[in-house]
């Protein structure tokens, strides 16, 4: 589980990452980038919407969970439905991984 929680937050760190990228282009300060971002993570917040957590990972600091999400909701529907299945897809694949070491053969390394 731990594997898989590192994987999913490494992805979902990237894709915010990229997303921070965007807030300046030709020199010029993208403000809807903002009020998207504060739109997402007010709706996460009011609905309690907690991507990670969806995902397996729980945060051991309160509304961190839905303040990323806030921020994944704020690329839109589209962004987010390709991250659920990269990061289903990711996931499955290191369960696979897990189980395959788990009755003593060596199994796949990372």
């Amino acid at each position: 589980m731990k594997l898989t929680a590192i994987l999913i937050m490494a992805v979902i760190v990237e894709a915010i990452i990229t997303y921070l990228k965007t807030f300046i282009i030709d020199k010029k300060f993208q403000w809807q980038n903002i009020v998207a971002i504060v739109l997402g993570i007010a709706v996460a917040l009011a609905y309690s919407l907690d991507i990670p957590s969806a995902a397996g990972v729980n945060a051991s600091v309160p509304y961190v969970g839905n303040v990323l999400s806030g921020i994944l909701i704020s690329r839109g529907s589209n962004y987010v439905y390709d991250l659920f299945k990269m990061l289903l897809s990711q996931k499955k694949n290191v369960e696979t991984i897990e189980i395959a070491g788990a009755d003593g053969s060596e199994g796949a390394e990372i």
